[in-house]
This record gives structure tokens, sequence and C-alpha cells, in this order.
């Protein structure tokens, strides 16, 4: 049974969501508080952390931040009231796996924790290890190492890298990547594609801005050398 943790303070939000996963069959670990909700992520053994943006004590960008920063890459499912594309832009730069906005349909809700999971199974399968210029990948440690000092990625982020080392010289278009790392339609846009790959550059090219392995192919997409 997939354990998922929910910091929600919101409390009609928080009991909804909680007996909504706990029909679909999953553990689920509540918390009101930023702080308290941090602990219980690094502490316990959690397979999702649905996480609220606006929090007490600790707000939830701070939380995503200090738990990738901790090495922690369980995927995270944020809650936003706020449709500001900053919001979004930020919330994926600094580790979130995907974003939800206020109000959500729980179809919606449950197709992406579905997905999230499906996708950190798939991340341990297949290639186990990898190795390109100055970066090691080991996919089933989840740990990415460049110049042999760590670096942390979300598990979208090690997805797509993934995905482009098993389809190394191929033109991949977005709407593919779309399809194939994300697979549903409603969100993500193929803007925050590019901010995925942007980010992606910033971590593993030593000039993100002349990347020698991500490579832009005009009008096409993008393709792994």
């Amino acid at each position: 049974m997939k354990t998922i943790l929910i910091i929600e303070d919101d409390i009609a939000t928080l009991k909804g969501l909680e007996e909504t996963l706990h029909r679909e069959n999953y553990n689920v670990i509540c918390s009101e508080d930023g702080e308290e909700g941090f602990k219980k992520a690094v502490n316990e053994n959690i397979d999702l952390l649905i996480l609220d943006l606006i929090l007490p004590s600790k707000n939830g960008i701070d939380i995503c931040k200090e738990l990738r920063a901790q090495g922690i890459n369980l995927p995270i499912l944020m809650l936003t009231s706020k449709i500001e594309e900053f919001d979004k832009v930020l919330g994926l730069e600094i580790g979130a796996d995907d974003y939800v906005t206020k109000p959500f349909s729980i179809r919606e809700l449950l197709a992406r924790i579905k997905a999230l999971l499906r996708r950190k199974a798939e991340l341990i399968k297949d290639i186990e290890e990898y190795t390109f210029d100055n970066v090691h990948v080991d996919f089933k440690k989840m740990l990415v190492q460049k110049n042999e000092k760590e670096i942390h990625l979300s598990v979208t982020e090690l997805n797509i890298l993934k995905y482009f080392i098993q389809h190394k010289g191929e033109v991949i278009s977005r709407d593919k990547l779309l399809d194939d790392i994300w697979g549903y339609e409603v969100f993500p846009t193929t803007r925050t594609v590019d901010n995925y790959i942007l980010s992606l550059r910033k971590n593993l090219e030593d000039d993100p801005h002349s990347p020698k392995h991500i490579i832009t192919v005009h009008k096409a997409g993008y393709k792994f050398i």
C-alpha cells in the first residue's frame, strides 16, 4: 500500500482529501502545519507528498526546497490557489513534480497522483546507471553526480533525463515528451517542458547557454547526444 503525506492547513480540504485517498486504498498521513509536515516528510516512509503552497510556520516552497536539498526525491504534488505562471515555474524550478490549482476536480487529482507514482516506479526499471562526460546517474538509487558532487533532481527531471538517454540521438518533440512523461493533457504545457529542459541544462551542462548534450532542434523539439 502506497503512503501519501498531505500537508494542508485548510481543514475541509485536508479531511476531504484524506477520505478520498483512503477510499482509493492509500495509506494517508496528514499535517496542518508546515514545520510538522516537513518533519514527517523527512522521517516517515512516504511515497508521495501533497503539499499546499501557503502554510503556517513553513510554506510549501521552503518545504520543497529543503527536501530536495537533503536529497529526498519523493514525488511532490503542490496545491495552490494562485494562478500566476510565476508561481508554477518557481515551484517546478525548486523541485515540485506537478501542480493542481484550487479548486480542482478529485478525478484529475487522482489521475495525477497515479501518474506520479507510476513514473517513480518506472524510474528504477531498465537503465540503472549511465555516465556522460562528468555526469554519473544511478537511476536505481535516484542519485546524480557531476564532478563527483551530488546534484538534486526531481523525479520528473530524472524521468526526462532517463527518457532522453533511452532515445539518445532521436529528435523528441515537446508534445511527445508531454505524452510519454506526464501522460495526460490538462497540465502541463509545452512551456513547462521548456522550463524543465532549462533546469536540466543548468544542473548538468558545463555551459547551459551552449549545451553539449541536451540540444534544441529548431521547430522540432530536443535531442540528447
